[in-house]
């Protein structure tokens, strides 16, 4: 069984989507952004190897979710590991979420193994790095006004990047 390298986990977070998620912190990130809320998943030898198995079941014990997000450290430097994790959620309709610091455009090229894959499991994708000059708390679920909330089925079926229109995710 797979086993994915976190940072930790929230339960029942509601900062990182729309109502009560189950949120992934997974530990390694190559981009090391300035002000990053979360500077001790950079390293990638830090945090614990945790099952996917584990994971999964400690996700359907709470009935009252309203999705799951991948966090970090970055997610797609263990795009791999988490895809087992994608597919069951995804075959329970459970939405996923990614934060990302790489843009959908290059997750796209292949530049980031096993990103394509990864990406058919997401719906939402918040890309770009964290960029503290552009920090602003007035952003839902976002730290910088560079990042995008990206519909990303929508994107993949157009091959470009379609902003998010739902407005659990975006300001109206």
């Amino acid at each position: 069984m797979k086993k994915l390298r976190i940072a930790g986990i929230v339960n029942d977070s509601i900062v990182d989507g729309p109502g009560l998620r189950f949120t992934i912190f997974t530990q390694g990130c190559p981009h090391n952004c300035p002000g990053c809320h979360n500077p001790k998943t950079h390293s990638f030898k830090g945090g614990k190897k945790i099952s996917i198995k584990k994971l999964y079941k400690q996700i359907k014990t709470n009935s009252l979710l309203g999705g799951v997000t991948f966090s970090g450290g970055e997610p797609f430097m263990q795009a791999k590991a988490l895809l087992p994790l994608a597919k069951k959620l995804k075959e329970d309709n459970i939405e996923i979420a990614c934060y990302t610091g790489f843009l959908f455009e290059d997750l796209l090229k292949d530049s980031v193994k096993d990103a394509k894959q990864l990406l058919q499991y997401i719906d939402i994708l918040i890309d770009g790095k964290f960029v503290l000059s552009l920090k602003s708390l007035d952003l839902p679920f976002k730290g910088s006004s560079n990042q995008r909330t990206i519909d990303v089925q929508k994107s993949l079926s157009l091959g470009k990047a379609v902003i998010s229109q739902d407005k659990r995710w975006v300001k109206s």
